[in-house]
């Protein structure tokens, strides 16, 4: 199950940047627009933030990668 979620995230982070940079003009006339569409990169990064790092983190866990606890030898 685990390896199913890891590769939907993975598609979801790989089609999120397709439509950025398919979408980049659009994007940039919509955030020029001024007022409360200042949302919209503010939105676009929480969401990127949010799909990526849990990616990012299923990723390492899958390929067995932890981090170091500080303070332990």
């Amino acid at each position: 199950m685990n390896r199913l979620k890891l590769i939907a995230y993975g598609v979801t982070v790989a089609v999120l940047y397709g439509l950025l940079f398919f979408y980049e003009k659009e994007a940039i006339r919509l955030c020029q627009q001024g007022g409360w569409y200042f949302l919209f990169p503010v939105t676009v990064a929480f969401v990127f933030s949010l799909f990526h790092g849990t990616f990012t983190g299923m990723f390492w866990d899958a390929l067995g990668v932890k981090a170091r606890i500080s303070g332990k030898k």
